[in-house]
């Protein structure tokens, strides 16, 4: 008789292989390439690591990284609030009007951001 967990095993087993021939035909079949000193480089931003790590940077960078931030965690919470909602009235007198003034507040908080950041000129290209 074969154990309950015997499955289990054949699936590690089958898969631990698979894995292992996979990289070892890619290393024998793949193209055999010399690793120079640029191409042994890290690459950050575009910029070549030849200067002190403590150098400024124009905060636009940051600001722009948070703002993409923000717009992101917008639509992971509007968007199911919205499906949520789906045809039902969520307006000041629909079923969801608690919910509906929450939604209100969490947008003119990300707009006030929104403005800040356009204040700022993060938004021009220089």
């Amino acid at each position: 008789m074969t154990s309950p967990a015997f499955p289990v095993f054949l699936f590690v087993v089958i898969s631990t292989v698979m894995a292992a021939s996979i990289l070892m035909i890619a290393q024998l079949v793949g193209p055999k390439r010399r690793r120079t000193d640029v191409k042994g480089m890290p690459y950050e931003s575009g910029m070549n690591p030849l200067h002190d790590a403590r150098q400024r940077f124009n905060i636009g960078f940051y600001l722009l990284a948070i703002e993409f931030l923000v717009f992101d965690v917008e639509i992971l919470i509007l968007l199911p609030w919205a499906v949520a909602a789906g045809g039902k009235q969520t307006g000041t007198l629909g079923a969801g009007h608690g919910v509906f003034w929450v939604v209100m507040a969490f947008l003119v908080i990300l707009t006030v951001g929104f403005a800040y950041t356009w204040r700022k000129g993060v938004f021009k290209w220089k």
